[in-house]
């Protein structure tokens, strides 16, 4: 941690923007060419939404190690906003131009940014996912999903329990604390992209923690690979960078903005989203129930509502999976007024559905703009 960030930071250098415009086209040429394009990420891709870096001169070791305080203005991670630079790998990544990611981060902006769950390794996991020690299952969730620590930095139980039926099993953080080895799938994962690399971007990172450093440096030792650092200071691997070109002194969003351009492409602005299924149980002595989870991209169970309330109940429903109950009364179709009230990390307002009780299952995906603070919802029959 402390112990490994020198007292003194090394300056940080910048380069004109000249020169980064430069050097960005030639990294652009490279990523237009490639057929296997991969970046790795450290925490510099992040300190421009207000998330401090490490090693930097204001990075939380070196105020650590000089026993100063980290400071006050920091963003949450929860309520930070990708920056320019994760937004850009996203596009890069729906255009099928970026194969892989590889990331140190632990912040969950490149899942919230739009990276889908297979084309990432977590390398030191994410503050917002954890896991079953006994069936596997993941969780994906709007809070901090991490462990108290207090009684020892290996203790990863978060004190919640696995919701699968039968199992209950003990629910364990993803973080990777120094000292501890990585989780096996993601390094293996991103050993196998940084061989068959014919290109790997570094962005923000020092490139000193092992073993995740050796994925940039198995593509800069390939034969068919070239290699590109842009970080403010230097790293050990900066001679194996295809030339000078390739080692940009630069903060990640003034390059990656550069890149876009030449490459012509367009940098999205960042929409929250979050997809809900809803299923209707119809039940004996019209006894019934709305069953409301929420899920990500790839199906895994996603927390991010607080609470919610059906129209004409008493009480909303403020634990997963959120039941209600409701009677028919006699009716053949009722529509389901539902009030969905949200975590709150970017003030997202509540906002209603109307579910149907003839159609026993939807998936409906909800897109919100902390920008305008609007929601677009959006009904998907399976």
């Amino acid at each position: 941690m402390a112990n490994s960030a020198p007292k003194v930071a090394e300056a940080e250098r910048f380069e004109t923007d000249r020169a980064i415009s430069l050097k960005a086209k030639d990294i652009a040429n490279l990523i237009k060419h490639s057929k296997h394009f991969i970046v790795f990420t450290g925490a510099g891709i992040s300190t421009s939404a207000g998330i401090p870096d490490f090693r930097g001169p204001d990075g939380v070791w070196t105020l650590r190690k000089q026993k100063r305080d980290a400071p006050s203005k920091a963003t949450s991670t929860l309520q930070a906003i990708p920056t320019p630079t994760h937004m850009a790998l996203v596009k890069l990544q729906n255009r099928g131009l970026l194969k892989y990611l590889v990331s140190q981060n632990c912040d969950g902006l490149h899942r919230k940014s739009g990276i889908a769950p297979e084309m990432i390794s977590e390398l030191h996991g994410n503050s917002n996912r954890e896991y079953c020690r006994d069936c596997g299952k993941e969780y994906i969730r709007d809070f901090r999903a991490v462990a108290p620590y207090t009684k020892t930095v290996t203790d990863h139980r978060t004190g919640r329990k696995c919701s699968m039926l039968g199992c209950n099993g003990v629910l364990l953080d993803t973080i990777i604390n120094f000292g501890e080895c990585l989780f096996e799938q993601p390094l293996k994962l991103a050993r196998e992209h940084g061989k068959k690399a014919d290109f790997c971007l570094v962005l923000g990172s020092s490139l000193t923690v092992p073993p995740a450093c050796t994925i940039p440096e198995i593509a800069g030792k390939s034969k068919r690979g070239k290699l590109g650092i842009c970080n403010l200071q230097s790293t050990p691997l900066d001679h194996l960078v295809d030339g000078e070109s390739m080692r940009v002194f630069a903060r990640t969003d003034d390059l990656m903005i550069a890149v876009m351009g030449h490459l012509g492409l367009e940098i999205p602005q960042f929409v929250l989203r979050r997809q809900l299924t809803v299923k209707v149980v119809m039940g004996e002595r019209d006894r019934n129930q709305v069953i409301l989870q929420g899920v990500d991209v790839d199906g895994t169970p996603s927390t991010f509502l607080k609470s919610v309330r059906l129209e004409g109940s008493r009480r909303p429903a403020v634990t997963e999976p959120f039941t209600l109950s409701f009677r028919m009364d006699g009716q053949e179709e009722l529509r389901l007024k539902l009030e969905l009230e949200f975590m709150g990390n970017y003030l997202e307002p509540n906002v209603e559905i109307v579910h149907s009780t003839q159609c026993s299952e939807r998936l409906y995906l909800l897109e919100y703009s902390p920008y305008t603070r609007e929601w677009q919802v959006v009904g998907k029959d399976y």
